[in-house]
C-alpha cells in the first residue's frame, strides 16, 4: 500500500520540501489509473504559512478524492526548502521548475516507491492543475500568466490574494471561493476583480480567511464546480 511521500524536490536554488499524496485507489491498487498531477501552493511564508496549512491539506485531499497525485510543497526558506522569500517572483519560477519536474516521468522513476508503476510511463501526456491559498493564489495565477500554453486543466484560488497583490487575469473554468467574512482579503476586492472577467466567486458564508469550521465546504465547492462545468462553459 502506497503512502504520503516526503521529498525533497531539486530546483534551481536548491531544494523545496514537498509531501506527495495519492487518490485512495491507487494506495490500495497501484496500477489504478490516475487523473494527473496536482500541484498545491500554501498561504504567505512570513506569516506562518506552511504546505502544512489547513486549508493547503485540504485542497490536497479534495483532489486525491478527485483521482490526482498531488503535491504540496514549501516556498523558499520555509522548512527545509532552501532560499528567502522573495515576494512572489521567485516563488513563481521555483512553481515552474516543480510543476515542470513533476510532470516527467524521470522525476517520479527516482524515487523507489513510485519507479515501477504504470502510470509514471504516462505522466508527461496527463492532465495537471494547480491550487493555491492566499499568497498561493498570486503565486499560482502568475505562473498561468506566464505559461500562455500548456495551461493547467483547472486553476483552483481559495481566499485569491486580490488588493494584496496585483493578481492577473485567470483562464474561465478556474475555480474561485472566498470567504463571506475575510478580514484578511475582502470579498469586495475580489468581486472588483473577478467582474471585468465575468468569473464566478462561489463565497462561502460565515468563512473567515483561513475557513475555521467551513473546511468541509471547500471541497464541496470544488467538487461541485468540477463536475458541474468541466471545460469552463456550461453545454446544456
Amino acid at each position: 500500500m502506497m503512502k504520503a511521500i516526503d521529498q525533497l524536490i531539486p530546483i534551481t536554488i536548491g531544494v523545496a520540501q514537498a509531501k506527495i499524496e495519492f487518490p485512495e485507489a491507487l494506495t490500495v491498487d497501484p496500477s489504478t489509473t490516475i487523473q494527473g498531477i496536482a500541484i498545491v501552493a500554501h498561504p504567505h511564508p512570513l506569516m506562518g504559512g506552511t504546505m502544512d496549512n489547513k486549508v493547503a491539506v485540504t485542497l490536497s485531499k479534495t483532489l486525491n478524492k478527485l483521482g490526482f497525485i498531488t503535491v504540496r510543497f514549501n516556498f523558499r526558506g520555509v522548512g527545509q526548502s532552501t532560499g528567502v522569500h522573495d515576494h512572489g517572483i521567485g516563488e513563481t519560477q521555483d512553481l515552474e521548475e516543480i510543476v515542470a519536474l513533476v510532470r516527467s516521468s524521470a522525476f517520479w522513476e527516482t524515487i523507489p516507491q513510485t519507479q515501477a508503476l504504470p502510470w509514471v510511463q504516462e505522466i508527461p501526456r496527463l492532465p495537471y492543475v494547480l491550487a493555491g491559498f492566499s499568497f498561493g493564489t498570486f503565486v499560482s495565477s502568475r505562473l498561468v500568466e506566464k505559461l500562455q500554453e500548456d495551461l493547467p486543466k483547472r486553476l483552483i484560488l481559495v481566499g485569491t490574494a486580490c488588493g494584496k497583490w496585483d493578481v492577473p487575469n485567470v483562464p474561465a473554468n478556474s475555480i474561485i471561493i472566498h470567504g463571506e467574512l475575510d478580514e484578511t482579503i475582502l470579498l469586495s476586492n475580489v468581486f472588483e476583480w473577478a467582474r471585468p472577467q465575468e468569473l464566478i466567486v462561489q463565497v462561502v458564508p460565515g468563512a473567515d480567511h483561513f475557513f475555521h469550521r467551513k473546511l468541509h465546504c471547500i471541497r464541496q465547492a470544488i467538487t461541485a464546480a468540477w463536475y458541474g462545468v468541466e471545460n469552463g462553459h456550461d453545454h446544456t
